[in-house]
């Protein structure tokens, strides 16, 4: 079960001006499961968004990227479980852009104003007939409220639905932001690792709303890591509708535009570190603390050394205190000229090692206390500046693997 994870309440979940999600059941790959999603949105809206860096992207991915750069703006957005559409050549491109064009047809808009979006197995023709046949139903179920339905019809290998929203009080006028997830595994960061969609109803400049789902992205999804992975389909989006009363935000600088970005930054992270705690199998949610860097980027090699390891990982799930293995990850981490003596790490409040080796005041029973914890901090202090990184990570279990070896049945 996910780690300390509440799933999500309706009642919870705000909606945002200008935004109606619809969903439907296509029968993708089984039956009797939401697995289609369409997000519509209004006249004037923006939308930004971060995509995966694999080199074997989906089609979805390539064709959303291109309509983000035409000048008619998006009107709507089509979100698929089931089938990634990915490695799936000039055939797949063909299907993610007969899916647009089927829902422009139903909303009145171009076709290159739809954001196609695909989760799900890898190198399986995606069954565009049956979202085609799906997609009346969303727009039939399209409702202002709908955030919880939608979380759920995006969900894979998820146990728990992801979905959050915050409010904000920005020159004396509430502004909402609401966001979706999916994720639980294939979980590693070059940009987001996963399908989210954020909303607001504030409105911002273009340019400074690509600046925001940047940093939103690097504060958060980019700081998790399941099990090494970087998926094919990856896609952060962050929707600004211009429907509160506020003008739009224009200067970076602002007060204004500091507030949004710290609502928005927070529901990125709410989302990014409720994937981790859903992580496939996982028992034990982690965070890894590097601190005391020459620079971030640093702090960051080291944290995902340590994150992504599978014996660190596994001794984690075991309950078993071989923080032997943490320090062998910090050691291959790649900073050449690390100085282990004035290293020191902690377990939580434990004092686990200095001056190169176990801390004289370290004992077995106090590393067994936290290691028995469902949360645990991992805390590396380098003692070579002032740099500092946050990342969250989970155990491995036998369960993970029982998870993806069966996961195309």
């Amino acid at each position: 079960m996910p780690v300390n994870l509440t799933p999500p309440a309706a009642a919870q979940l705000l909606p945002v001006a200008g935004v109606s999600l619809g969903v439907a059941e296509a029968n993708i790959k089984r039956e009797n499961r939401k697995d289609l999603l369409v997000m519509q949105l209004s006249e004037g809206a923006r939308v930004a968004g971060v995509f995966t860096r694999n080199h074997f992207c989906a089609a979805p991915v390539i064709v959303a990227r291109e309509h983000l750069a035409q000048p008619d703006g998006i009107r709507a957005l089509v979100v698929n479980t089931g089938n990634a559409n990915a490695g799936t050549g000039e055939q797949g491109m063909q299907d993610a852009r007969t899916t647009c064009a089927a829902l422009a047809g139903l909303l009145g808009c171009k076709a290159a104003q739809i954001l196609p979006f695909s989760t799900g197995v890898i190198m399986e023709p995606l069954p565009v007939g049956r979202i085609a046949a799906g997609l009346p139903g969303c727009v039939a179920n399209m409702r202002a409220d709908n955030w919880f339905d939608a979380a759920h019809a995006i969900m894979t290998t998820d146990i728990v639905a992801k979905a959050v929203s915050r409010q904000v009080t920005i020159s004396g006028v509430t502004v909402t932001v609401t966001g979706i997830a999916k994720g639980s595994g294939m979980i590693h960061p070059n940009m987001a690792t996963m399908l989210g969609y954020i909303a607001t109803d504030a409105g911002i400049a273009q340019p400074l709303l690509q600046r925001m789902v940047t940093e939103a992205a690097n504060r958060s999804f980019n700081c998790i890591t399941v099990d090494g992975d970087t998926s094919t389909n990856d896609a952060l989006m962050l929707i600004a509708t211009g429907q509160a009363a506020l003008p739009e935000i224009r200067d970076a600088g602002s007060a204004e535009f500091a507030a949004l970005q710290a609502a928005v930054t927070e529901v990125a992270i709410y989302l990014a570190q409720a994937i981790v705690r859903d992580g496939e199998g996982a028992t034990k949610f982690i965070t890894v603390q590097v601190e005391g860097g020459k620079d971030e980027a640093e702090c960051k090699q080291i944290g995902y050394a340590i994150a992504r390891s599978p014996l660190v990982k596994t001794a984690f799930f075991a309950s078993d205190p071989n923080l032997g293995r943490i320090l062998a990850a910090i050691g291959y981490a790649g900073v050449d000229d690390l100085d282990v003596d004035v290293l020191r790490l902690y377990l939580d409040d434990v004092l686990v090692a200095e001056n190169g080796g176990r801390a004289g005041s370290y004992r077995e029973e106090d590393g067994q206390r936290v290691m028995g914890q469902s949360d645990i901090t991992i805390r590396v202090v380098l003692g070579r500046g002032a740099a500092a990184a946050t990342l969250w990570t989970c155990d491995f279990s036998y369960d993970y693997v029982k998870i993806n070896a069966s996961y195309r049945s």
